[in-house]
């Protein structure tokens, strides 16, 4: 019992914590391990072809937003209808997408699944940096409830949209090629399998497939092996948290 009890003391701890000290029960905002960050680096430089510090630059860029995160606080305080944020909310895994977006500098972005909108925010703010560098690019997101993305306010809303309704038809109706692909809506394998279906001849050649859900499902890994691409996959190590993680699979690199 002692031996095992000491692999979860830590999680059992943080559970105490956010009882009394969280806002959240989904979607939770936490920082990484400084060791996570440096891996998450190696995985982001591997994937888009650039240097380790190169992408733990952008990494960092991100983490010192103030005006990104003073925007979260100043929108998720007035709403009424929706979750909640803590006042220490952090990315997480979602520091990998804004690096990536930053470093492969998309002309498309598309992203399935909004919930709050903490990622279209994190994906717009990249191409708003991108833009500000010669190479502009816009934001699509999709989401089946019509009061998602209810951060997704401001400025950031000039750099793309959200797309109301069911994904694989949001997906079906864009014609433009996709660069950056993030799948991150309904979490069952089947639909999940579907939307890398629905995109595959949708994607440039160029293109990277992130997976919000690789930790639970192949799905992605089995596209990557379709499509002839290479697969990757980061888990993330929040700090001072129960939850144990997700992670980031990556369908990148196909061979044309």
């Amino acid at each position: 019992m002692n031996l095992a009890f000491s692999y979860i003391e830590q999680q059992l701890s943080g559970v105490f914590d956010w009882l009394f000290a969280s806002r959240e029960t989904s979607n939770f905002t936490y920082h990484l391990h400084e060791t996570n960050i440096e891996y998450l680096s190696c995985f982001v430089g591997t994937v888009a072809a650039i240097g380790r510090e190169q992408a733990k630059g952008y990494i960092r860029e991100l983490q010192n937003d103030t005006e990104l995160k003073e925007h979260v606080l100043r929108v998720a305080s007035s709403a009424t209808h929706y979750i909640d944020i803590d006042k220490n909310f952090d990315f997480g895994r979602r520091l990998g997408w804004y690096a990536i977006a930053r470093a492969m500098k998309p002309k498309l972005i598309v992203e399935t699944g909004v919930e709050q909108g903490l990622g279209s925010l994190i994906l717009t703010a990249a191409l708003k940096r991108n833009a500000a560098e010669g190479a502009p690019g816009i934001y699509r997101g999709t989401d089946i409830n019509p009061k998602a993305g209810y951060l997704f306010q401001g400025s950031y809303r000039e750099f793309g949209e959200i797309l109301y309704g069911d994904s694989i038809q949001s997906l079906q109706g864009l014609e433009q090629k996709i660069d950056l692909f993030i799948n991150d809506s309904d979490h069952s394998a089947d639909y999940e399998a579907r939307e890398y279906d629905t995109v595959a001849s949708k994607l440039s050649d160029r293109a990277i497939v992130l997976g919000d859900n690789a930790h639970v499902t192949d799905k992605l890994y089995r596209f990557a092996a379709a499509t002839g691409r290479k697969f990757l996959f980061f888990q993330e190590k929040p700090l001072n948290h129960w939850y144990p993680g997700a992670g980031i699979g990556a369908a990148y690199g196909r061979e044309v």
